[in-house]
């Protein structure tokens, strides 16, 4: 697979993957190569920056976005890419945005939240889904009579996918329906893989939780 690259007006690729190679290796005598794949996930890194999305909102609705060149970076004694220290520019939404395309793209690898299991008395556990429902405080998910998870951290729900959460995405998608003019049934539930929703509910307040607390380190300029 080809490494993605940018396309900015008439630019060819080459000429836009020179420039934040221009921007910010240059002035600071910075060694490190910055390839394609860096500013593929700069760009992912910039596209979930808090301060973008917000200043162009009504942008993003009708036209592609405009990647701007973050602040350059500034000379720190933490080691290349900010191991060890807080990085800057480019770098900091580079790895952020690497790390974030892992969460979102690797999401069925990764090991689910440790919510809390609360089982119903005298009623044999099951996992199967025919509609799952939060709580009003949004901290208990009832997956059905035999089973139902707590301590969803709040913070779940500040991840979103356009008008709503991701577990509430998944929450609605995740039903037994039935379509009412073909009589077609669609059931989410896997035979071979009874656990598979309970599994991936789990799996993605993980990556809720992660990418919010990714999103929040963020530096605060972006432009």
């Amino acid at each position: 697979m080809r490494p993605p690259c940018l396309a900015a007006g008439d630019a060819t690729p080459t000429e836009t993957a020179a420039q934040p190679r221009l921007a910010y290796a240059a002035p600071l005598g910075d060694k490190r190569d910055i390839t394609k794949w860096d500013i593929f996930y700069y760009v992912y890194g910039i596209l979930h920056h808090p301060g973008y999305r917000a200043k162009f909102a009504d942008n993003l609705k009708r036209e592609l976005p405009r990647i701007p060149l973050a602040p350059p970076l500034t000379p720190d004694p933490a080691p290349a890419r900010g191991e060890g220290g807080k990085a800057s520019g480019f770098w900091a939404f580079a790895d952020a945005g690497r790390e974030l395309a892992r969460l979102h793209l690797d999401y069925e690898k990764l090991e689910p939240w440790d919510l809390q299991w609360v089982e119903t008395a005298e009623t044999p556990l099951s996992y199967r889904v025919e509609k799952m429902k939060l709580s009003q405080d949004k901290a208990r998910l009832r997956i059905n009579d035999s089973l139902a998870l707590e301590k969803i951290p709040p913070e779940v729900f500040q991840y979103r996918l356009g008008n709503r959460s991701a577990l509430e995405w998944v929450i609605d998608q995740y039903q037994v329906s039935e379509d009412k003019r073909s009589g077609i049934k669609s059931d989410p539930n896997r035979a071979d893989d009874p656990e598979y929703i309970v599994r991936l509910v789990g799996q993605v307040v993980r990556v809720s939780v992660e990418t919010v607390r990714i999103v929040n380190a963020l530096p605060e300029k972006f432009a």
